[in-house]
Formats: structure tokens, sequence, C-alpha cells
């Protein structure tokens, strides 16, 4: 289980696979200077409710990983993660799919 820390304040949890794929949007995001949205669903635990935080070049932000081995990387969730993270809602987390290609697509039968 991993954690964003946003603003030294700030602390969620994420695995550590989404947590990487994140890392790969969010850090595209604010290489090109973007600011923008970033949403997901709370774990029951914490209420089953819903956090969205703004999240801007200025603002520091740090991933910590606590697994030793860099997940392999789904291209297709990066850019489903992208797609989102270009709306005007912001990113929001989407589940995993597929990878073209996979075991199970179907998309090729």
């Amino acid at each position: 289980m991993g954690k964003i820390v946003y603003d030294s304040t700030f602390t969620v949890d994420f695995e550590d696979r989404v947590l990487a794929h994140l890392q790969l949007v969010i850090g595209a995001k604010l290489r090109r200077g973007e600011a923008f949205f970033f949403s997901w669903k709370d774990d029951p635990s914490n209420g089953d409710g819903r956090t969205v935080i703004w999240v801007h070049p200025h603002i520091p932000l740090t991933f910590k990983f606590y697994g030793g081995r860099q997940p392999a990387v789904n291209r297709a969730w990066v850019e489903a993660l992208m797609l989102t993270a270009n709306s005007p809602q912001g990113l929001q987390l989407v589940g995993e799919p597929d990878e073209p290609g996979a075991p199970g697509d179907h998309l090729h039968d």
C-alpha cells in the first residue's frame, strides 16, 4: 500500500500499482505546467464519500511506494486515466482495463 502526500498535510493511501499509474499521469500534467482536479471515491472506512484535490505545479506532492519493485505499466490504463485528467472534471480514478492483446481481450476475436 503506497500513499500520496499532498502539500505536506494531506495523505491518502493507494495500492502501489494504482499509485504507479497515477504518478505517470500526474507527472505528465505537471511537467506541462497544468493544474487540474483529482478525485476518487473514499474507502468505506473513511466515510464512503468522495475526495477532490486541486493539483498544481507549485503544491508539493510526494508518491511513497511500499513495495520494492516497480509495478508493470498498463498503457491502456494510463491512457484511460489521462483522458479523465484532460476533461473539465479532472483526473478520476477509473478501474484498470485489459491491455489490447492481453489474455481475456476479446476485441480481436
